[in-house]
Formats: C-alpha cells, structure tokens, sequence
C-alpha cells in the first residue's frame, strides 16, 4: 500500500510541476514532509543538498533520495517511475503536437504566463533552505508577559549580560552563496569545483573541530 501511496504522490507532483526540477522542490516538500510526513524537514533538506550535487536531473535525484529514505530500492522505483512518467507522456504529446501550433500568440501568451509562476516556485525552496541553514533570523511572536515569564526574561539577560552578539556569522553565511554566485556567473567557473572545493572544506572543518574537542576532553 505505501509503495502505491509513493507513486501516486509523485505522479501527481510530475503532472503538476511546471518549471523544471526546482519548481517541483516545494511540492515534494508538502507532500512528504508536511502532508505525509514520512521524513522530517531537516532530512529532506539534506536530502535536497545532495540531490543538487550529485550528477544527474535534480528532480530524478531528488525522488531517488526519497524513495531510498522510505522504502529502499524499492521505493526507488516507485518515486522514480511516478515522478518520470507524466514528463514522458506529456513530452511526447507536446513533441507530436506543439511543432504544428508553436508559432501560435495564444501559445506564446500561455508560456509567458507560467514563467512568472516558474520564478516563484524556485525561489520558495531557496528562502526555506536559507532559513534552515540560519542566515534569515527567525521572527519570534510577542507574548504577553506574566510574573514567571519576566523573572525567566530578566534571568536569562543576567546570563547572557557581557557576552559578545554572534550575529556577524549570518552575515558570513550569506556572503557564502552571494560569492558562489559572482564566481559562477563572473568568471565562469565550474559548478562542480565549487562543490568539491565546500566538501573538502566541510571535511577539515569536522576534522579541525574533532582534534579540538579531544584536545578539551584530555585536559
């Protein structure tokens, strides 16, 4: 029955999605972590990062990381052939049809219409994922104040008083994609060293980071 249910939730995502592998992101998004909440946020994220940058189309990936997450292999084939399917059928209708009626104004204007859609449902996931990583500051709710909640306030400011504010490193986490942006766009470089130069960098950090910890532990 689930390997039916991941078919189903992935044919409806490749017959809706419109705009590429990005404008399907928040709709397996919805589905799997918010509707069925088969994997939490946090995982899907991870999921999504290496989804981006393995080989391959990011939708393909992206379904392949969630299946195996769920299901295993199996599952694989199920999300894999759910989210391929309607692109297949539905290019090879376009590919049939839209070389006699591409040239038509109510085609053009059609199309024009969607980019804007497209534009959003890429942007969507991005801010989310900026969230997660911490660069946006989260808006907290005002909350009435009672007796308890002003002591808990006036305690913590005690505890916190004198220690320095850590907000500069959201500013470093948002130079980091803004200068990963100007390379590739400015000077043309290859994604894929961008990628291999952050996994070796993420490597000597947990290393660097493990060798201090022990360093602390022994003394």
């Amino acid at each position: 029955m689930l390997y039916l249910q991941l078919f189903w939730t992935f044919l409806k995502i490749g017959t809706f999605t419109l705009g590429g592998g990005y404008a399907m992101i928040p709709l397996v998004e919805r589905e799997v972590v918010d509707n069925r909440k088969w994997i939490s946020r946090d995982e899907f994220l991870s999921m999504l990062a290496l989804a981006q940058s393995a080989p391959g189309i990011i939708a393909v990936n992206t379904a392949i990381f969630v299946g195996y997450a769920i299901r295993g292999w199996r599952g694989v084939l199920f999300t894999v052939l759910g989210a391929v399917l309607p692109s297949f059928v539905i290019i090879l209708l376009i590919a049939a049809v839209f070389t006699r009626y591409k040239n038509m104004p109510e085609v053009g204007a059609v199309m024009k219409g969607i980019r804007p859609a497209v534009v959003a449902l890429i942007v969507s996931p991005l801010y989310r994922m900026a969230k997660t990583a911490g660069m946006i500051p989260k808006i907290e709710k005002k909350q009435t104040e009672t007796s308890d909640t002003k002591a808990e306030t006036s305690e913590s400011e005690t505890k916190t008083a004198g220690k320095p504010k850590t907000e500069w490193w959201r500013l470093l986490l948002l130079l980091i994609p803004v200068s990963v942006a100007l390379l590739v766009w400015l000077c043309d470089i290859s994604p894929v060293y961008i990628i291999i130069l952050t996994i070796i960098a993420a490597l000597a950090i947990t290393y660097f980071n493990n060798l201090r910890k022990h360093a602390t532990l022994k003394h």
